[in-house]
């Protein structure tokens, strides 16, 4: 009795082991299951994709990096690759060659810088500038503008069409009297590069309106509610920054565009701040508004200040003065994607020199985009125009 009950014992004690041991190896299986998909590569690509891209490489990979194509989708050259000899300098005093330029709007640093750099160079150049205008963002105003300038038969037209469609008439006009056009950005309606014009020089839109999407993404953390306020007009430029803004942000599901606002203008700080205001009431928890260039992203401050908003998120398109001293001070305006102005403007006055000389010129030159926040703001300055920031800007990076 005692041998089968020590059995009996025996039995049981190796029954419980086994159930042990079992347990054991299911818990270990599930542990060991868990750490796998936490360090899987496809699992946390899923979860990266959930999120969306990350902010500080997609600005990494947009210094280098042009987004924007030609008008007919031609291929962009760097506008750094134009070249003019000392030579060509010879033939072009020479031949006493003129030059006329037909702004679209002189109210910002963008076009007082373009029109600097062209008077420069063309002075190095040997060209004489015959006259500078001001469409004021008035298609008639700068139509009137150019019929005056093609009166002094230029031998050159630098110009930006406020309207491609409306004005194409002028500058057909233009190139029928055998005037070389430069268009800055954008050529009017139905004209074609080597035949109608010599090129465009652009600025890079669609990666400047990308850069101000992942600083939107970066500075919310990839999530919260925004904004947009765009240039409603038929104007490629702009057309261009608000659909790879819009893009962009769409790769960041975390962000909701909760309300868009179009701005005509003339008075687009003064609109831009009539809309912001708005979605700020309509949506309290509203995070961040994007600005199509600086006068408008002005207006969002504004806007944003009025309401108590301070904490508000901007970013936009356009190194003006405003809004670097905003973003200097550590304010509303967190990033942009700059443009090299100056540098476009020599770039624009080269191509006219050489097309006056008979040289082939690339159809589309592009000029790289500058993401730009408070740590590279004042580098950045330095390379948009060629100058050192004011003297408001670096103070206020100081304080």
């Amino acid at each position: 009795m005692k041998n089968k009950t020590s059995l009996i014992l025996v039995v049981l004690i190796l029954m419980l082991s086994m159930s042990l041991a079992a347990c054991g190896k299911k818990s270990e299986s599930s542990g060991g299951a868990s750490q796998s998909a936490a360090a899987s590569p496809e699992a946390s690509g899923d979860s990266a994709a959930k999120q969306g891209p990350n902010p500080a490489d997609e600005l990494e990979k947009l210094m280098t990096k042009v987004l924007t194509k030609g008008p007919n989708g031609e291929v962009p050259v760097s506008a750094d690759t134009l070249e003019i000899t000392s030579e060509d300098i010879a033939k072009l005093k020479e031949k006493k060659i003129t030059a006329a330029i037909a702004m679209h709007y002189m109210g910002n640093d963008w076009s007082t810088t373009q029109v600097s750099a062209i008077k420069e160079e063309m002075a190095r150049l040997g060209i004489e500038i015959i006259g500078v205008t001001d469409g004021n963002f008035k298609p008639e105003k700068q139509t009137s503008d150019i019929e005056t300038l093609l009166a002094k038969k230029p031998d050159i037209l630098l110009s930006i069409p406020t309207d491609g469609v409306a004005m194409a008439p002028i500058f057909k006009k233009a190139a029928e009297q055998g005037t070389k056009i430069v268009f800055m950005a954008q050529a009017a309606d139905g004209m074609k590069a080597g035949q109608d014009y010599v090129t465009i020089v652009s600025p890079d839109d669609y990666g400047n309106g990308a850069a101000s999407a992942h600083m939107m993404a970066r500075e919310l953390g990839g999530k919260g509610k925004i904004g947009i306020i765009y240039h409603e007009a038929d104007y490629p430029t702009t057309k261009i920054r608000y659909q790879a803004f819009s893009d962009v942000i769409k790769q960041y599901p975390g962000i909701e565009v909760v309300e868009e606002q179009g701005v005509a203008g003339p008075d687009f700080a003064g609109d831009a701040e009539k809309a912001a205001s708005a979605f700020l009431i309509k949506h309290p928890d509203l995070k961040g508004i994007w600005g199509v260039w600086d006068i408008p992203a002005e207006g969002i401050m504004a806007a944003a200040r009025n309401s108590g908003r301070e904490d508000l998120v901007i970013t936009t398109i356009d190194l003006g003065k405003n809004v670097a001293i905003e973003m200097a001070k550590g304010g509303m305006i967190k990033g942009l994607g700059a443009q090299g102005v100056y540098q476009a403007g020599i770039a624009e006055a080269k191509a006219g020199a050489l097309a006056v000389l008979g040289k082939e010129v690339p159809p589309f030159l592009v000029v790289n985009g500058i993401p730009v926040d408070k740590d590279n703001l004042l580098a950045s300055w330095k390379k948009v125009y060629n100058v050192d920031a004011p003297k408001e800007v670096a103070d206020a990076m100081n304080k």
